[in-house]
């Protein structure tokens, strides 16, 4: 029983030390590979990703994100309790389950666990989401956060999107174009960033909208 306790806390410990280096590491350096990736590749889709730094993203991009995913991001600390409120009140109901997740739990989602997993994945984000608040801080978050999300099938980041989309970077983005990648985001494989319809369209209407709100507000003092 010692030796397998020991062996548990060694397990332990090194979960730790290799998590912690790995924000530490990404706090500087582009996340080189994500496990969403890896599945793109084996499924045959390949992968388009073109990192570009936050100083060079038009800011009307973080606008839209925050409006789209996360109007509370630059004051809470990695968990929106109302949204996980508001989210759970809705589910109740019935319908499409809805997330109430931040931009902080889909980064550290998205650059260190995999899509899925229930109860187990969702602890681990939570640890990885602490981890990135405290190391990285929010600019560095919504950095790799634009970097990282799919954006279309095979499709990583926001400069990627707009190149897939609209055929240039996504260092000068129009409101209504970083809109429409915005209202890609929740379902990248299923809905289309160019002559979007439906819901997709009536959701890139309502982020349109609401990056003025966001601006004026100042709900993005933080990544400024």
């Amino acid at each position: 029983m010692r030796r397998i306790l020991f062996w548990i806390l060694k397990a332990i410990l090194a979960f730790l030390l290799v998590s912690i280096g790995m924000v530490v590491i990404y706090r500087f350096v582009p996340p080189p590979i994500t496990w969403t990736q890896i599945g793109d590749i084996f499924e045959g889709h390949g992968v388009t990703k073109r990192w570009m730094s936050i100083d060079r993203i038009d800011p009307n991009m973080t606008l839209a994100a925050i409006a789209a995913e996360d109007a509370r991001f630059c004051t809470h600390h990695g968990f929106d309790l109302t949204a996980i409120e508001q989210a759970y009140a809705r589910n109740q109901k019935g319908g499409r389950i809805r997330g109430g997740s931040t931009i902080s739990q889909q980064t550290a989602k998205n650059v260190f666990l995999f899509q899925g997993g229930g109860y187990a994945r969702k602890a681990l984000e939570a640890y990885f989401t602490v981890l990135i608040e405290n190391i990285w801080g929010k600019r560095r978050i919504m950095e790799v956060y634009l970097n990282v999300a799919e954006t279309g099938i095979g499709t990583y980041g926001v400069n990627a999107g707009a190149m897939r989309y609209f055929k240039h970077d996504a260092s000068r983005l129009s409101p209504r174009e970083a809109a429409q990648i915005a209202a890609v985001l929740p379902l990248p494989k299923k809905r289309a960033g160019i002559d979007p319809r439906g819901f997709t369209r009536r959701y890139g209407n309502a982020i349109t909208a609401r990056i003025g709100t966001v601006r004026g507000d100042g709900l993005d003092d933080c990544v400024r």
